[in-house]
Order: structure tokens, then sequence, then C-alpha cells
């Protein structure tokens, strides 16, 4: 087989080095070929289609987190062509999620011995596509300082928390799904495709990327030590206070301009959010099921 690795050498603000390694030494006494390149974060669109036009691979390889994931899923749409993920970022929610080994050899190895899996995705205002978690406001505003203030790890996460939770504001939205439309005031609403974000912080007890559908999360009430819980202590929400629709699409209107984020990037801030979920979109390799 032939495999391609896109490499993502800034991700989570580890040297990918040990991974790089890893790969070559894995793949050094096995008939498979193997071809590396790094992203750069300018052209890595057309570089990853150039790439894959020109190796035409067996199987293309994510080496990062949830943002180099997204990124090769998208060139990956709606081809045969199965993805595969080393999580090699900071948070890895999505590798966490289809039960990926964290580690190098046990995510190597699944390289071979998983089984290509069709996954949904949620196509967000006809020109993005979330795999994992995206949301409006607070989570949104905290992946905006995060990535401005180039911070990483825990600490980055805590110093975060700390600055958002000072200028925390309820939204006023509203919220379409299916025939049904609620009025509602909260601090943030998730579009969830899985259940938990990278932290561990389960919040979308049934999730599922394999069901056909997404769920709308909103959080009508929050505290500051429920935050600290979610984003530092690794726990879930009070299940009381936050509400959860299941949903094939969806349609999102804010009063104001609210912070945005999709899979851990953010993406601005916007009053209309259109979400639909496109599945099996995308095959990737996960564990097989026993």
């Amino acid at each position: 087989m032939i495999f391609l690795f896109a490499i993502n050498p800034v991700s989570g603000g580890n040297d990918k080095t040990s991974w790089e390694e890893g790969i070559r030494n894995h793949f050094a006494d096995t008939p498979h070929v193997i071809h590396l390149f790094h992203l750069n974060g300018k052209t890595d669109d057309t570089t990853i289609r150039q790439q894959i036009e020109e190796h035409k691979p067996d199987r293309v390889v994510a080496v990062g987190g949830d943002g180099t994931i997204k990124l090769v899923a998208t060139a990956l749409l709606n081809t045969t062509i199965p993805l595969g993920v080393l999580p090699a970022g900071s948070a890895n929610g999505m590798a966490r999620e289809l039960g990926i080994p964290p580690d190098v050899e046990g995510s190597l190895a699944l390289l071979t011995d998983g089984v290509p899996r069709a996954t949904d995705i949620i196509s967000i205002n006809e020109g993005d596509i979330c795999l994992h978690l995206s949301d409006i406001g607070l989570n949104a505003q905290l992946v905006r300082y995060y990535e401005r203030n180039n911070l990483r790890g825990k600490l980055g996460y805590l110093r975060g928390v700390v600055k958002v939770l000072h200028k925390r504001r309820l939204m006023r939205i509203s919220i379409t799904v299916g025939d049904e439309c609620v009025q509602r005031v909260a601090f943030m609403v998730v579009l969830a495709n899985a259940r938990m974000y990278g932290t561990g912080a389960v919040i979308n007890p049934e999730g599922n990327p394999f069901d056909g559908q997404f769920e709308v999360v909103i959080f009508r009430r929050l505290s500051f030590w429920e935050i600290i819980k979610l984003f530092w202590r690794y726990r879930p929400f009070d299940p009381r206070k936050i509400e959860i629709y299941p949903a094939t699409s969806v349609t999102i209107e804010t009063h104001r301009r609210a912070y945005f984020q999709v899979d851990g990037e953010y993406r601005g801030r916007i009053t209309t959010l259109k979400a639909e979920v496109k599945p099996g979109a995308v095959q990737i390799l996960v564990p097989e099921e026993k």
C-alpha cells in the first residue's frame, strides 16, 4: 500500500520529530511505500490535493490535532480513500472520540490493522465542515483568546478561561430544528458530532459520529466552577442546565454577533449559522469493533 502523511509541524506546539522517526521506523521493513510532507498553514488545501494527485495513495494520514484532521478530511470528502490519524496535537478530541491510540506505535499500527468506517460531517454555512465540535459563544471566545495569545497546554487553557469569564455575555438566540423553533438566552450553543471536547469533558453523552445526525447543545446556565470543571478538571456539565436537540439540520440566529469556532479554529463573529449533516461523507480508519 501507499501511505501519504500530511504532517502539521506546529500542531499542539509539539516537535514532530519523534512522530516522523516513528513513521519511518514502523514502515522500514515492510513492503509499504510512504511519502511525508509538511503543512505550512498557507497553501495546505492546494498542497494536499497535489500530493494526492501525484502519489495516488491508498491511505492519507493526518499527523496533528483536530484542525489537521479536518484539513485532510476535506480533501478526501466523497472519495474512497480512507483517512488515518496520528494524534500529534494538543487536545486530539476527534482521535479520542474514535478510539485511536494516543501513542506513536499504537496509532501507527491502526493504519494497517484498522478498518475504514463511513463517518458523518456537519456542513456549515455551505462553505465549511465540522467533524468534531463547533460552537458559538463562550468556548469560541476562549478559542479566539487561545489562538491570539499563542497559548499551549493546560496552563494556556486555564489562563484563557479566567480571561473569558470576565467578559462572558448571554446571547439571545433563535434555534430552528426541523419544524420546531425555540427562543433562548444562553452562554453557548454547540453543534456536536461527538461526545466530548479534547479535554475529555462529556457535553453530549449520546453523540455518535456514525449515526447520520448531530446534536444541538444549548448551555443556558454556567458558573465559574462549572467552567473550571469542564476545561480544567475535565468533568461534564450538570445535565439539568443544558438542552440537547438531535438534528439533521439547524438554523441559529443571534441578536448580536457571536464568537464562532469550528473544530478548535476560530472563524470570527456571526449572526446566522446554518448547518446540515452529511452522513458517511468521509472514511476514517478506526479500531475494529469487537
